[in-house]
């Protein structure tokens, strides 16, 4: 967003960033500590016949909030920030202390993702994709698939309008056709408000550092208004990976 929201290599970055912001909400992050104990957020179906369909999800230009980053099959639960200012927005899961540590950025026109830690990484490079703002990750949210009205059972409960957002290739008409899948992102909004994002489902190649690829952040606090947006240093000095 990215929400979704990618911390990838840079093989991997062109392909991935675009993606993982739009799965995304932007791209990669989660609160907490390392657990295998972290509570259930299943959806349940809230069931509303001929209710037309809501507007799709809009990262709004400020905001902030704080949840976690959950990646089950490492059985790793890490805190999660995501914020937003001007239009530029960030993500960082986990911390030094912690065993995945990265941050995802749309900052002043370009996509960074920097992966810190995480098991079995070697390489820390910074990777930049220009040319990707919060107007054209709004713009792929546009064209997300509702799926239905759902509640998320946490504490509390939040009442949820889920979306799908997928890029397959190659881009072929209906029928018998070899289609690979490589991005989905599920995305959780609130039913009173497309711009307040409670929970975001991450699957695909933005995922290669998981084994099972796919992710989750959860929010616990989402407020409207201006977070704070920095830069890494690693970033800000050229050349980019």
């Amino acid at each position: 967003m990215g929400w979704t929201l990618t911390r990838r290599a840079a093989a991997s970055a062109a392909l991935a960033g675009a993606i993982a912001i739009v799965s995304t909400m932007l791209p990669t992050a989660h609160a907490g500590t390392r657990t295998g104990g972290a509570r259930s957020f299943a959806p349940v179906a809230e069931k509303r016949p001929n209710s037309p369909a809501p507007l799709p999800p809009r990262l709004p230009r400020d905001f902030r909030g704080k949840g976690k980053w959950v990646v089950r099959d490492l059985d790793i639960t890490v805190p999660f920030t995501w914020e937003g200012r001007n239009g530029d927005s960030q993500m960082i899961a986990g911390g030094p202390q912690y065993p995945i540590w990265f941050t995802n950025l749309i900052h002043h026109g370009s996509l960074y993702t920097l992966t810190y830690k995480w098991p079995g990484l070697t390489d820390h490079p910074c990777s930049r994709i220009p040319g990707f703002d919060l107007d054209q990750l709004n713009q792929a949210l546009r064209g997300a698939r509702f799926v239905g009205r759902e509640i998320l059972q946490q504490n509390p409960d939040r009442y949820v309008n889920h979306w799908r957002v997928g890029v397959v290739l190659p881009k072929l008409p209906p029928g018998k056709f070899l289609r690979f899948p490589l991005a989905l992102g599920d995305i959780y909004v609130d039913q009173k408000d497309r711009g307040t994002f409670w929970q975001v489902l991450q699957f695909g190649v933005q995922n290669l550092y998981d084994p099972a690829l796919d992710e989750w952040l959860v929010m616990d606090t989402f407020e409207h208004k201006p977070g704070t947006v920095t830069l890494p240093p690693r970033c800000s000095a050229p050349p980019l990976a």
